[in-house]
This record gives C-alpha cells, sequence and structure tokens, in this order.
C-alpha cells in the first residue's frame, strides 16, 4: 500500500492475478493512495494479519483510506476504482480468491456508505493497475493486449 500528495508521483501494482488493486484519489488535492490486497479475510491467518495487514481485504482497505484522510484527502471527493480479482491459477474455480477478494471489497465499501467509480476485475488474465497522481487516470495493462483506462 502506498498514499502520496506528490501530484508528480504514479502509484504502480504488477502482476494483479486473483489479488485486487484499490485506489483511492481526491481529484481536488491530488491525493491518491494504491492498495495490492491479495486474501479477503484476515481471520484466516491473524499472525499474519498483524504483520502485514495490507494483504488482507478487511485490514487493508481501512488502512488505504486513513492513509489517504492523514494526507488531506476528504471522503466525499473521493474516487474509488479497483482492478484484478481474476481466477487465476484455479482453472476449476476451487478456491475463487478473486471472486471472494471482490465480493469482501463491496462490502466493506458498501458498508460504509462507498461506491465504486470504475473497475476491471474477473476474467482470467493478471493485471497491471497505475494511477497517475497528476491527473488521476488510471491505466490498465493485460499481458497481450493494449493499455486502457478505466
Amino acid at each position: 500500500m502506498v498514499a502520496s500528495n506528490d501530484p508528480n508521483a504514479e502509484l504502480v501494482t504488477y502482476s494483479l492475478g486473483s489479488c485486487l488493486g484499490v485506489t483511492l484519489y481526491d481529484p481536488g488535492l491530488k491525493i491518491g493512495g494504491l492498495l495490492h490486497l491479495m486474501l479477503p479475510d484476515s481471520s484466516i491467518d491473524p499472525t499474519k494479519a498483524a504483520r502485514s495487514p495490507f494483504m488482507f481485504a478487511d485490514t487493508g482497505v481501512p488502512r488505504l483510506f486513513h492513509a489517504v484522510y492523514n494526507l488531506g484527502g476528504e471522503r466525499e471527493r473521493l474516487l474509488i476504482r479497483v482492478a484484478g480479482g481474476a481466477q487465476f491459477l484455479d482453472p476449476g474455480g476451487i478456491f475463487n480468491i478473486g471472486e471472494r477478494n471482490q465480493k469482501a471489497v463491496n462490502r466493506l465499501l458498501e458498508r460504509n456508505g462507498h461506491v465504486i467509480h470504475a473497475q476491471d476485475v474477473g476474467g482470467v488474465s493478471s493485471r497491471t493497475m497505475r494511477l497517475d497522481l497528476a491527473t488521476g487516470r488510471i491505466s490498465i495493462r493485460c499481458p497481450g493486449v493494449e493499455p486502457y483506462f478505466l
């Protein structure tokens, strides 16, 4: 997880397979944050969650919001965008980690009165997600596909 108020910064995360990238962006102040989460629920490994809270949706997403708020981001202006959550390395859909990550983030945001403004989730491809703090543009790159914007 990273948050910044440097308008020249670009926040990037790579290899979003079943993982989710969650971005927050305040266009008024050009403040943003990016979280790369791996699993939906920290209760599966509380020790790991204590060491790496950003690994889990339920512990990482609140910390992302706090980091952006601490930089001056305003709740009313935040744009929330999400990418990833593919059915990756699980062709039979036995674990459905990508789908479970999506549902966990959706529930958490909904419960706290937030809406996702744009998303690119599901499928079977990994993604690279970039947030340009100068413009607020989110670019997505998948193997074999031209980059596109959310």
